[in-house]
């Protein structure tokens, strides 16, 4: 493996792709909504996202041997003490930055109510165990995009707000759920062997890979529907998720990639819709 390999694999077991790629989510949605939002709410963004991530982790590393994790989660286990610090005074100083930039209002209100909802349902889902896996691809690729939306959604003006709007934030959760998907695949072998529910784990391999094919179909005749039906002010965005959704699909179905290939790939391609940034 190559050292820049090597740097992006620890970047990736700290969960800075996925901030990153929030991040770039959130733009997406607030060119798409015509809201302008303020580097303090990518900060703060940014550093929710790490928090919730960091926390998953730890929790899933604790109460298992470290032999049966993942890399990602021995890491975690291995570092835990210094994650965990980091963890605490990120979620402190979040909060309180989040009230000096919001003040007590509806954003900062809804905002708890919608990290409340997050971890209640991660919560619920990590004591059923394999009674609701079926669930937590389903509730992590929603709240992940509403994650990414919801200061857009609550600043947005209701002419704005159409059904296009709505169609695009559906598409938006089917290609975050594929990545899930195409992450349990990967994952399958490690996940049982540490005792991790899955979705991968209700199907034969065989099926859940013609599962991901079906749905990157699905997801690409969506796209490609929004191109040539919206308006043409849609349509950056609809070429930004064509792009990460052939990514998706060429770099899982490529026999030559190995697993961290594919992850690389599939993770890194969210970090994209930062290039409407400059539109």
């Amino acid at each position: 493996m190559s050292l820049l390999s090597k740097l992006y694999l620890r970047f990736s077991w700290l969960s800075m792709d996925v901030v990153f790629g929030a991040i770039a989510g959130a733009v997406f949605f607030s060119k798409l909504l015509r809201v302008e939002l303020g580097w303090a709410i990518y900060l703060l963004l940014g550093m929710a996202v790490w928090s919730i991530y960091t926390a998953d982790h730890l929790l899933d590393s604790r109460k298992k041997t470290e032999a049966n994790l993942s890399p990602r989660h021995q890491f975690h286990l291995r570092n835990s003490k210094v994650l965990s610090a980091l963890l605490a005074v990120f979620a402190l100083v979040g909060l309180g930055f989040a009230y000096q930039i919001f003040g007590l209002n509806r954003e900062l209100i809804w905002s708890l109510i919608l990290g409340g909802l997050i971890l209640a349902s991660m919560t619920l889902i990590r004591k059923a165990g394999k009674n609701m896996v079926w669930a937590k691809e389903i509730s992590i690729a929603i709240f992940y995009v509403l994650g990414i939306a919801w200061i857009s959604l609550l600043r947005v003006d209701s002419i704005d707000l159409n059904w296009n709007s709505w169609a695009f934030l559906g598409i938006y959760s089917l290609l975050a759920l594929i990545n899930l998907l195409i992450l349990s695949h990967l994952d399958r072998k490690q996940d049982e062997a540490a005792g991790f529910a899955s979705a991968a784990q209700l199907f034969t391999p065989i099926s859940f890979i013609e599962l991901i094919r079906r749905a990157c179909f699905l997801f690409l005749v969506l796209v490609l529907a929004c191109f040539i039906l919206f308006p043409s002010f849609y349509r950056p965005f609809a070429c930004v998720l064509l792009v990460m959704g052939l990514v998706h699909y060429l770099a899982f179905f490529n026999p030559k990639l190995t697993a961290e290939q594919v992850r690389m790939r599939t993770e890194a391609i969210f970090m994209l819709p930062l290039v409407l940034y400059f539109l």
